[in-house]
């Protein structure tokens, strides 16, 4: 596969995501910038976390006019794989690819450690190489992980499966049902807010993020091959 790691001004975790698929799992990877127009040639959109354009605004707000947002909105409508995390979980959301919103953590302070995670659902194809209900260690870095959606949307999420990871022991955040990752009912755009990326090696703490990727090249790597 051919992954596109898009980069704003403040992306922080753009080299991670790359390490991660291109040298952790030999598959292709490229930076796009914001201001590109086009993700022809591309399987699968990769989006990090920071701080795009400072969120001066509200995380995510500013990068949702970003030129190459429309581009990864007319890729997830074709059934492509897109996986946002941390700042890319909250523009998934501004773009209104992913429900509901990242509010800021109820401590009010930025928590910056590692959690444990627990698989709500690998019948996904960025989580079938878990198990269900797996704890997995993953870190997180934000201030604003808070997730929170209407009660409607909420029943939605739980009824389609698509509340894919939660906080196991603690909830960092206030997020609303513990929830630490989504996935679109289409089931191709994953936002969560740990950092996946950060643990694809034993010398970081953790490899447990990298079977996330696994995932997608096994799932969409196939499915391309077969088309």
């Amino acid at each position: 596969m051919k992954f596109a790691v898009i980069v704003f001004p403040g992306s922080n975790c753009d080299m991670d995501l790359l390490w991660a698929v291109k040298d952790i799992l030999g598959e292709d990877a490229e930076y796009v910038r914001h201001d590109a127009d086009s993700l022809d040639g591309f399987d699968g959109v990769l989006i990090p976390g920071g701080f795009s354009y400072g969120d001066y605004l509200r995380c995510g707000a500013i990068a949702r006019f970003s030129k190459i947002i429309n581009e990864i909105v007319r890729f997830a409508d074709e059934g492509k794989p897109v996986f946002g995390t941390c700042n890319g979980f909250q523009i998934l959301t501004e773009a209104g690819l992913l429900p509901g919103v990242l509010l800021r953590n109820e401590s009010l302070h930025f928590v910056c450690k590692t959690v444990r995670l627990k698989v709500e659902n690998n019948q996904t194809n960025f989580t079938s190489d878990y198990q269900k209900d797996d704890l997995i260690r993953l870190p997180i870095a934000h201030g604003e992980g808070n997730y929170y959606c209407d009660e409607a949307t909420l029943e939605t999420l739980k009824e389609n499966q698509q509340i894919v990871f939660t906080y196991a022991d603690e909830n960092p955040n206030g997020s609303l049902e513990n929830i630490a990752g989504i996935i679109n009912e289409k089931g191709n755009v994953l936002g969560m807010m740990p950092h996946p990326e950060r643990a694809v090696e034993a010398l970081l703490g953790s490899e447990d993020g990298v079977r996330l990727f696994r995932s997608i090249v096994k799932n969409y790597g196939k499915a391309r091959a077969n088309a």
